[in-house]
Formats: C-alpha cells, sequence, structure tokens
C-alpha cells in the first residue's frame, strides 16, 4: 500500500473531482420527471432500510457512540419512514396555480449540495440527506466526520448504488473517503457547490456559514424539560427517561435538564427512579463535572453517547446496571455549574422550581445558555401553561407531553421528520424548520398580468396634470374670498 504524505492535498483533489462530477451529473438528473425521481427514492429507501442494522452497528464500533438497537431506528426514520412522509411532495415541473391571482409555480433544483455529517448520527443523516437531495433534483456530496468516515461512507454508497441501479446518473451521490478540514472547506467553497447542509458541531456550522454559499446550520439544544403539577406524572416519568437514555443522549433535541415544580417533585423523582434514573451524590456530581467537561467548556469526546456505567467507572465511581440515566440535582445555570450545559451523554440536570412561571424563568436561563432557537419540552395537561411556554420562549420546537429526542425529528410527532433542525435566526441560522425537501429546491413563478397600471406609470414623466401635482399660486379673486370671510367671521366674534 502506497503511503499518502500530503493528506490534504489528496483530500483537496478528491472534493474539486466529486464536485465536478456531481454538478455534471445534477445537469442530467435536473431533466428528470416525477416518475423518474420517485422510482428512484423508492429505491434508496428500500436500500437503506435493508442496511440499517449493519449501518448502525458498524457506527457505534467506529464511533463508540449510542446503541446499536436505536441506531436502527434512526436508520429506518430516514430511509423508509422518511420517503412515505415526502413521496407525494412534487418537486418536477409545474407544482401548483393559483388561478384567481394569475400564478403558476415552478420547482426549480438547488444544483450541488455539501452535506456536512455529525459523528454523533453519521448513518442516519448520511442518508436523510441523501434522499432529500436526490428527492429535490440536486446532487449531493457528503463530507463525513473525521471519526466517522467508514460508516459514513458505507451509507452513502448504499444510496449511492441503489440510486444508480434505478437510473440515476453516476455521480449523483458521493462521499469523500480522504477527509480533512483543508479538503472540506475546498468542497464548501467549490464554485460547483450550490448549497451546504451543515450538522455537526458550532465551529463546523460557523465555518459553513463563513463560506459565501447558502448554509442550512443547526446550532446547540440545550433542551429544558418541564414538569407540571398537572402532568400525567407516571407518562412523563416513563418518556422523560426513555428519552434521555435513547442512542445515549446523542440527539441534539434530547433533554438536558427537568424542571420539576415543586408540589409534584417528590413522587416524580420516586418515578423517574422506578425507570431506571439514578441521582448522583454530591460527590459524584462533582466527579462528573471534572470529567466530563474541559476547563474552557468543552465536552470531553470521550464521554459523549456513553451509558452511565462508563460514565461512572471513567468518573471513579460505580451505579448499578439497571441504571439507565444519571441525574445530578442543581441550583445554578452558567458557566459556574458545567452540568447546566449541553451533554451529549446520558445525564440530566435536576432543578425544583415553585409553579410554572419560575418554570418558564428557568428554562429560559437554560436556553440562553446555550439553545437558543433549539427546542424545549414540557409534560403538562393545562393547555394555558402549554401555550404560555409556546408564546415565551425563544424556540422552535415545543414538544409536549413525548420524547423529545424523537418528537422533535417527526418520530412521534406530525413535525417533518428531518435529522437537521433549524434554531432560527436567534441561533445564528437562516430558518427555525425542521429541514426537509422543500428546502432543497426553489420556486418559479410564471405571474399573468390582472389589472391595468397605474396611469402615471403609461406618461414619459413630463406630462404633469396626470400626477395632480399640488397647486403653488392663488388667484387675486380667491384672495379676496378668503379676505371677506375671516372679517365676517370676526364681526360676528365681536357682536358676541
Amino acid at each position: 500500500m502506497t503511503e499518502i504524505f500530503d493528506a490534504d492535498l489528496v483530500s483537496i483533489q478528491e472534493a474539486r473531482r466529486l464536485a465536478n462530477a456531481a454538478k455534471e451529473a445534477q445537469k442530467k438528473w435536473a431533466g428528470a420527471s416525477q416518475e423518474e425521481v420517485d422510482r428512484v427514492c423508492a429505491a434508496m429507501a428500500e436500500a437503506g432500510a435493508a442496511a440499517a442494522e449493519k449501518l448502525a452497528r458498524l457506527a457505534v464500533e467506529e464511533t463508540g457512540f449510542g446503541v446499536v438497537e436505536h441506531k436502527v431506528l434512526k436508520n429506518l426514520l430516514t430511509s423508509r419512514d422518511l420517503w412515505t412522509a415526502i413521496r407525494d411532495v412534487k418537486t418536477v415541473g409545474i407544482i401548483g396555480r393559483d388561478e384567481s391571482r394569475g400564478l403558476v409555480r415552478i420547482a426549480n433544483p438547488m444544483g450541488v449540495v455539501v452535506a456536512l455529517i455529525p459523528s454523533t448520527n453519521p448513518t442516519s443523516t448520511a442518508f436523510f440527506k441523501t434522499m432529500i437531495a436526490v428527492k429535490a433534483r440536486d446532487a449531493i456530496v457528503v463530507a463525513p466526520h473525521p471519526s466517522a468516515v467508514r460508516c459514513t461512507f458505507e451509507a452513502t454508497r448504499v444510496m449511492a448504488e441503489a440510486a444508480v441501479k434505478a437510473g440515476a446518473p453516476e455521480g449523483l451521490i458521493a462521499c469523500m473517503e480522504h477527509v480533512s478540514l483543508q479538503g472540506t472547506d475546498a468542497l464548501m467553497r467549490h464554485k460547483a457547490t450550490s448549497l451546504i447542509l451543515a450538522t455537526g458541531g458550532t465551529p463546523m456550522v460557523r465555518a459553513a456559514h463563513s463560506v459565501g454559499k447558502p448554509a442550512y446550520g443547526v446550532g446547540p439544544g440545550n433542551v429544558p424539560c418541564y414538569i407540571d403539577r398537572s402532568a400525567d406524572l407516571p407518562q412523563a416519568a416513563r418518556l422523560l427517561v426513555a428519552s434521555k437514555a435513547f442512542d445515549h443522549s446523542v440527539i441534539c433535541a434530547t433533554e438536558q435538564a427537568a424542571v420539576v415544580d415543586k408540589p409534584i417533585a417528590g413522587r416524580f423523582a420516586e418515578l423517574v427512579q422506578a425507570e431506571g434514573a439514578y441521582f448522583v451524590s454530591e460527590s459524584e456530581a462533582n466527579a462528573l463535572r471534572r470529567y466530563l467537561f474541559k476547563p474552557d467548556g468543552a465536552i470531553n469526546p470521550t464521554a459523549v453517547g456513553k451509558s452511565p456505567q462508563v460514565l461512572a467507572k471513567a468518573a471513579g465511581f460505580s451505579v448499578p446496571d439497571s441504571a439507565r440515566i444519571l441525574i445530578a440535582r442543581l441550583s445554578k445555570v452558567g458557566p459556574e455549574e458545567p452540568l447546566s450545559r449541553e451533554k451529549l451523554t446520558t445525564v440530566l440536570g435536576w432543578y425544583e422550581v415553585d409553579g410554572w412561571r419560575e418554570g418558564c424563568n428557568r428554562s429560559l436561563e437554560l436556553i440562553h445558555f446555550g439553545g437558543e432557537g433549539h427546542s424545549i419540552a414540557l409534560h403538562a395537561r393545562d393547555e394555558a401553561v402549554i401555550t404560555a411556554f409556546g408564546l415565551e420562549k425563544p424556540v422552535h420546537r415545543i414538544v409536549v407531553n413525548t420524547m423529545s429526542s424523537l418528537g422533535a425529528v417527526g418520530v412521534t410527532t406530525g413535525i417533518a421528520p428531518s435529522m437537521t433542525l433549524g434554531p432560527g435566526g436567534v441561533g445564528g441560522a437562516i430558518t427555525g424548520d425542521n429541514i426537509s425537501v422543500q428546502h432543497l429546491f426553489t420556486v418559479k413563478n410564471i405571474v399573468y398580468g390582472l389589472r391595468d397600471a397605474p396611469a402615471p406609470a403609461m406618461t414619459d414623466g413630463t406630462d404633469f396634470e396626470h400626477l395632480h401635482a399640488p397647486r403653488t399660486t392663488v388667484s387675486a379673486e380667491e384672495i379676496e374670498q378668503i379676505a371677506q370671510r375671516v372679517l365676517a367671521e370676526l364681526q360676528n366674534r365681536h357682536v358676541q
């Protein structure tokens, strides 16, 4: 095997080659019919579902993050279930008419999409982005995270081979094998690139927004979960623990802190313990603080996506085999309390508050400390409380009475299935939507004239009579009439 001395140059060359090939393939794919597009996407969905378990195992093996069974579910969500959700979306030709307004809407593909893939959800995100790109008649080049190259490449290969076999052009779906920061940067900046889909850590998303190309990015999700006194407590406990434990908490919409109404806090603590939550002691919490976070506040990458048992051992204590999540009782939010940060692992903060208004304020503190624009979860049956949280919180997903990890991405709710959750302007992104196929094509409009133009628009600009300009002179006769009226009024006042 020949040793590669200049890995960065190899990566840059690969990026250029794949981008150019994708551009040529997209030119061909832009002429596909809706029937052809849907046939290819259906084949991709079938292939992705068939490979779901194999790829889930590969992802856990390569990254060390998460749970195989849970990654299987995510792979199915982003292949079979995603296709069910977007199958009927029109992406070719005329997609809508409004006769009353004289409008005809025509779908127009973006071109070449560059997809940045995270290490936390590599195979499911690769499935998701390739599927929506092909449905929109775009080409896509995938840039894996350096710690998830093998599984991301394999997931992309599964989709690419299925697409070509079903009639898509070669090069429409591609993935980098030689990954470097320089290569990814070259791919994003390439003249063939039309759009960037950036899912991952904050530095990577910022880099995507800085290259001068249109980009859809995500943001951190320091998601609070408020438990109101009106909640169905057994259900809330079951769903909260299951959600935090799901795939060892690597989905950015997973709950990061429970904010619990005091009157029901004792009972709720008992219920979550029965579901597998382990409340750490203060000394154990301190050990977690030291292990989970670096001095600059960044999370220790070896702690991401790990079980409670692995975390406890690494931090220097032990927990029962039955523990599904760890809970630390907290009283502060901010840099002085590291455990109030986003924790993409099985550790949950716990705050107690007196009523929903105090819960609102505590939740806002958590959102402002690293989760602006993303999501909030709550368990309540009082609609006034639910509405207040929806109106007041600077987030784009208010997930009610379900698992936030799965509800925000569309598994247990009616929101669009997505692995790219926009945090909106407040979170530094262009949209707060769950990114889907509609975001990957533009719409051209045929617009028919409905009414005559205003008269001034039909002149050459010199016909001032048509403009009804205000008069600037008054005749002598008019001045005399005004004077007589003023004198008469003065005389009447004198008589009175």
